[in-house]
C-alpha cells in the first residue's frame, strides 16, 4: 500500500497487547507451521521488529515497565499483584487524547484509572487460586449473565484426563465468550459508538494465548495436519534456578498445566497446536479489529501496535510458560501498522525493548516524552535514515512465588551473546550466532571468561546509569501516584453521549 500524507495530525492509537504469546508464532516470521493471515499482511504493511525483548519475563512487571516507561528496578514492581505506580497513559489523556482500556492490563489494583477515561477490565483468563483476592470482571459478568460457570482449573480437574492433557482444553463454550471473542468483540463495541472529535487511545489487552490453551474446535483444526517444532532439549545439567522453576510446574498446576517430567511426543504436540491454535483465533480477532475501524471511517488515520507481554516456553529446555530468561520466554512479536502514516515493508533487525512503546506512543501523539524515561522511541525507524540501535537489552526479575530458586535474575543481550546473572549461583552465556536453541551453557568457560565479564560490567553499567537517569522519577511518582487518578477532559464524553 503507497505511503499518503495523513488527513489529521494526531493519530488515533490502537494498542493490541496479547498475554504470553511467543515471538515465533507469525508465518511472515519465520513460523512457517503457523496461520496468521491477518498478521502476515500488518508486517508486509507495517514496521516488524524481529528482536523485540520484554523487561521482565512475566505479566504485571512487564507491563508496569511498558506503561511507565522505566525498567522494575525503577518503579518497584518485580511480581505480579504489586502495586502499580502512574502510567504515561495519564500524559496521554492531559495531552488530549480520550484513553480507553478494554481487555487485560494487569494493574494493580485491577480498576484503577491510571490514567484511563474508561476502563473495561478482563484479567486473567484463570484465577481460580485461593490466593488471589476475589474479583468479577467484565468476562466473568458475560459468562455469569448467560448462565455459565467460567472454565478454569477447578473445572478442568473434574475431566478424567485433566493431568494428561497439559492445559490443553478445547473451548466448549459459545465461541463469542471464549475470552479473546469477547475482549476484541467488546473493543469493536466501543469504537462502533466512540466519538471521532477527538483522537483517541485504545489499549486492547486480549488474555491469550496465556493458558488454559483453550481455541474453539473450529481453530484447532487448522493445526490438525501442520507440521510443528518440538521443543527444544538441553545438552547439559541446568543451573539450580532453572531446576527449582522447573520442579515448581511439576509441584503445582498452575493456570490448569499439569506439567509433566516426561511427556509423550502426542502429548508435547497437542499443546502446542492448541496455543498455536489461540493464536489464530487473536489473528481473526485482529481482522474484526481492522475491519471496524475501517467501517468507523478512521482507519485511513489510525496508528495500530501489535505486541506480548512476554513468552511461553511450552516445554523448551523441559519448561512451563514463562519466567525463564530463554529466548521464547523473554523475546516477543512486535508490529506497527498505519499504510497511512508509516512507510511499511521494513524488518527491524536491531535490538529493540517493549518498553519502548511508551516513548513511541507519546511522541507519535505529539504528547512531550517525560525526561526520566529509559525507553528508547522507535519513531526513528519509520523514517529513511536507519538509527542507531541498542548494544545491549536488558530484563529482571526478583521475588516471584514462581520463580524463587533465585532471590534476582538479570539478562542481557548484545547483537551476539545473552548472559543471564542469577544472585547465589552460576548463570548462563550463551553464543545465540553458534547455539540460537541456547543449548549449550558457555558461563565458566575459560574461552569465555573475557565475554563472560564483559557483558557482567554492562549490567553494572547500565544500573549506574538507570539510576542517573531517573533522577526525577520520584518527583513524577509523588506527583501522580496510583491514587491520583487521571485529569480528565472538561468536555469528556462517556460512550454513546
Amino acid at each position: 500500500m503507497a505511503y499518503r500524507e495523513p488527513k489529521c495530525s494526531r493519530p488515533n492509537i490502537v494498542f493490541v497487547i496479547t498475554d504470553q504469546q511467543r515471538f515465533d508464532t507469525i508465518a511472515a516470521g519465520g513460523a512457517a507451521w503457523m496461520y496468521t493471515p491477518v498478521l502476515d499482511r500488518m508486517s508486509r504493511e507495517g514496521v516488524r521488529f524481529s528482536r523485540m525483548y520484554c523487561t521482565s519475563p512475566s505479566c504485571s512487571p512487564s507491563r508496569a515497565s511498558l506503561f511507565t516507561g522505566v525498567y522494575p528496578h525503577t518503579n518497584g514492581v518485580y511480581r505480579n499483584d504489586e502495586p502499580w505506580p502512574f502510567s504515561w497513559v495519564q500524559l496521554l489523556a492531559e495531552s488530549g487524547y480520550r484513553c480507553v482500556n478494554v481487555g487485560k492490563m494487569h494493574t494493580s489494583p485491577f480498576e484503577d484509572s491510571f490514567g484511563f477515561h474508561e476502563r473495561h477490565v478482563v484479567e486473567n483468563k484463570d484465577r481460580a487460586t485461593k490466593r488471589l483476592p476475589y474479583f468479577m470482571d467484565q468476562w466473568d459478568k458475560a459468562l455469569s449473565i448467560r448462565g455459565f460457570e467460567k472454565p478454569s482449573r477447578i473445572t478442568y480437574r473434574k475431566r478424567s484426563d485433566y493431568a494428561e492433557r497439559m492445559g490443553a482444553f478445547e473451548w466448549e463454550l459459545p465461541t463469542d465468550l471464549h475470552s479473546d471473542n469477547f475482549v476484541s468483540n467488546l473493543a469493536c463495541t466501543w469504537l462502533q459508538s466512540c466519538s471521532t472529535e477527538e483522537p483517541f487511545f485504545l489499549q486492547i489487552g486480549i488474555p491469550g494465548p496465556h493458558p488454559p490453551y483453550d481455541p474453539t474446535p473450529e481453530a484447532l483444526s487448522i493445526y490438525e495436519d501442520r507440521i510443528i517444532p518440538s521443543p527444544i532439549r538441553d545438552d547439559g545439567p541446568l543451573p539450580k534456578p532453572i531446576q527449582a522453576l522447573r520442579q515448581s510446574h511439576l509441584d503445582v498446576d498452575h493456570d490448569g498445566i499439569v506439567h509433566l517430567e516426561n511427556p509423550t511426543k502426542e502429548q508435547l504436540m497437542r499443546q502446542r497446536k492448541h496455543y498455536f491454535a489461540n493464536v489464530s483465533m487473536i489473528d481473526e480477532a485482529m481482522g474484526r479489529l481492522l475491519e471496524a475501524l475501517q467501517d468507523k471511517g478512521v482507519l485511513d488515520d489510525t496508528i495500530v501496535i501489535f505486541t506480548s507481554d512476554h513468552g511461553d516456553s511450552l516445554n523448551d529446555h523441559g519448561l512451563s510458560q514463562k519466567w525463564s530468561m530463554y529466548e521464547h520466554s523473554v523475546r516477543v512479536p512486535a508490529i506497527v501498522w498505519s499504510p497511512g502514516r508509516i512507510p511499511g515493508g521494513r524488518i527491524v533487525e536491531d535490538l529493540t525493548a517493549l518498553f519502548d512503546f511508551a516513548p513511541t506512543i507519546l511522541e507519535l501523539a505529539g504528547a512531550e516524552v517525560p525526561e526520566w524515561m529509559e525507553a528508547e522511541s522507535l519513531v526513528p525507524y519509520f523514517g529513511k535514515e536507519q538509527p542507531k540501535g541498542r548494544q545491549y537489552v536488558f530484563s529482571e526479575h526478583a521475588g516471584d512465588r514462581i520463580f524463587n530458586g533465585t532471590a534476582f535474575m538479570t539478562m542481557v543481550r548484545d547483537d551476539q551473546y545473552k548472559l543471564v546473572h542469577f544472585a547465589e549461583t552460576d548463570g548462563q552465556l550463551f553464543d545465540l550466532s553458534a547455539d540460537p536453541e541456547e543449548r549449550v551453557n558457555l558461563w565458566g568457560n575459560p574461552k569465555y571468561e573475557k565475554k563472560q565479564s564483559e557483558m557482567l560490567n554492562a549490567i553494572l553499567d547500565w544500573r549506574i546509569s538507570s539510576a542517573l537517569k531517573t533522577q526525577k522519577w520520584t518527583q513524577a511518582s509523588l506527583r501522580y501516584g496510583p491514587s491520583s487518578g487521571r485529569t480528565p477532559h472538561s468536555d469528556a464524553r462517556q460512550v454513546g453521549e
